[in-house]
């Protein structure tokens, strides 16, 4: 804050001796050094106040921020959800087309083995789908391609 070398410092010590005397100055002394105290303390109140509303105000920013990229996301997650719908709905109609036109050439039953797919997709796709052994019908080769 002030800087005071100690030279300066002398010089007021002894102005003020001969100023208000020795009978006086041991008051007068601590008199100052509560009014200096007093003004630190205030000083370092509102340093600590000023630190801690930058520091909500950061916070604020913070949160809001992640906030944006959350919305971001979710509208990038949502976009992505209905193109994959669309492709699905899509791939469905393209495999469902020849499957059609086989059975209504042949006018026979499905061929043995197909896959029945349904009319409309589920709202909700499942989030994992496994395969079981059970459910692939190709013959197993071992490491040699045998």
């Amino acid at each position: 804050m002030f800087d005071f070398s100690f030279g300066e410092m002398l010089l007021v010590g002894l102005v003020a001796l001969v100023v208000l005397g020795p009978e006086r100055l041991p008051k007068a002394a601590r008199f100052v050094g509560l009014w200096v105290r007093r003004a630190r303390a205030q000083w370092y109140s509102v340093k600590s106040e000023l630190e801690r509303e930058l520091a909500s105000e950061e916070l604020r920013r913070s949160l809001a921020d992640g906030q944006q990229v959350m919305r971001e996301t979710e509208a990038e997650l949502r976009s992505a959800d209905a193109q994959f719908r669309t492709a699905v709905s899509d791939t469905a109609a393209e495999v469902r087309a020849p499957i059609a036109e086989v059975d209504a050439d042949a006018g026979e039953a499905p061929v043995q083995g197909a896959v029945e797919l349904p009319a409309q997709l589920p709202a909700e796709l499942p989030a994992e789908i496994t395969l079981t052994d059970d459910a692939v019908d190709t013959p197993r080769q071992d490491a040699h391609g045998h």
